[in-house]
């Protein structure tokens, strides 16, 4: 492994986990995270939940889980230039997203939607609920107990109430102070690989078409560079070829405009890192502009087109009426999810209700989500 810079994250200096255990005799502590996500239920179950498309529209389509794994790669390839922490960063792109619900961003809507009177649903503080609380496998404590600084990353948003809600994890939302390195890669990294994947998928699903592409700056530069190249380059290898320069242009720029920032403060330890007053790593101001602009062309032109809406619309009334009927009955819950129920219930009135079904829902692959719909809706479904 590279040596690690000093502002780097250590874990020989790590600031511990909720619940003390032994150190690992052959592993150091992030890869102990990471191994621990890589084993979860949560982590398994992302191979089934949307990206964009939903699981069983095509096998080719990206998921939660090969978006993890391309997030994982893109973000410890810029660690190992940065001289970060590779393991941190793995561990946390592999957990970013263990926290959605099925059906991708309408899923999440829809749930928050859902809960508006009872603390609302985010992915993100989800995704920290999963490793910190719902992941039940060690006999010593709840969850995967993982590191702060895997935690840190995995929480990359947070409001002041909620912030006041997690203890020390919340701190820094409160305090105007950053994540890590590590953490800041992880987010831009995610950045990275949707917006690129997205256009892959989009162009694979025939939703979205090279003529359109060609008016965005980031496409439009690498089309015609690999054109010029390769002018009777096919058109599945002529995308893959586009779309690897957009990455990598996209990579450069990261590291180059990072690297600057980082000469220009300094940082000493991770700890200068978290006291600034913005972040350290990002785009240039230039790339970010043509990254702006790809976004809004996918938000306008895939996210919204009439077939995805359909879905979203489809997985909208699926994520509703389960969560009413749920909140109606709570025995048409598992039985272990019934108990939580009770117990949360106890413990917070109706709220704690509501979050036990947001847990079950949430927890749901895209097609155990419309099995259970078809449990508890359709009356030839008896089982």
């Amino acid at each position: 492994m590279t040596r690690l810079a000093d502002y780097a994250a250590n874990d020989q200096s790590s600031l511990g986990r909720r619940f003390p255990e032994e150190a690992p005799k052959y592993r150091s502590e992030f890869q102990r995270d990471r191994d621990r996500i890589i084993h979860s239920g949560a982590f398994r179950r992302l191979e089934y939940k949307t990206q964009v498309f939903v699981n069983h529209e095509g096998d080719m389509f990206r998921t939660r889980l090969t978006h993890s794994i391309e997030v994982a790669q893109i973000g410890r390839s810029i660690a190992r230039i940065l001289k970060l922490n590779e393991e941190l960063v793995e561990t946390i792109s592999l957990a970013h997203d263990l926290g959605h619900t099925p059906f991708g961003h309408a899923g999440q809507d829809a749930l928050n939607a859902c809960m508006k009177d009872y603390g609302g649903f985010e992915h993100n503080l989800q995704s920290l609920r999963v490793v910190d609380e719902l992941e039940e496998r060690y006999a010593d404590f709840p969850g995967l107990n993982l590191t702060y600084e895997s935690r840190e990353g995995i929480l990359k948003h947070c409001s002041p109430m909620k912030a006041r809600e997690l203890g020390d994890i919340g701190h820094r939302f409160l305090n105007k102070e950053q994540p890590g390195l590590e953490a800041q890669i992880v987010n831009l990294a995610d950045e990275i690989a949707y917006n690129n994947h997205d256009v892959d998928d989009g162009l694979r699903a025939g939703l979205i078409s090279l003529d359109q592409l060609c008016e965005i700056r980031l496409f439009a530069d690498q089309y015609d560079e690999v054109k010029r190249r390769y002018p009777e380059l096919t058109d599945r290898r002529l995308i893959h070829e586009v779309i690897r320069r957009m990455i990598n242009v996209l990579v450069v720029d990261l590291i180059d405009h990072t690297r600057q920032q980082i000469d220009i403060i300094n940082p000493q330890s991770i700890d200068e890192v978290r006291t600034q007053a913005t972040k350290l790593a990002g785009f240039s101001q230039e790339m970010q502009a043509m990254n702006l602009e790809l976004k809004q062309f996918l938000r306008q032109h895939l996210y919204r087109h009439y077939r995805v809406h359909r879905m979203s619309a489809k997985a909208s009334r699926i994520i509703s009426a389960l969560f009413n009927a749920f909140m109606d009955d709570i025995g048409l819950l598992p039985q272990d999810y019934q108990q939580s129920a009770k117990d949360y219930e106890k413990q917070q009135a109706e709220l704690g209700r509501a979050r036990a079904v947001a847990d079950y829902i949430a927890g749901m692959t895209d097609r155990y989500a419309i099995t259970e719909y078809g449990r508890i809706f359709d009356p030839v479904e008896l089982t």
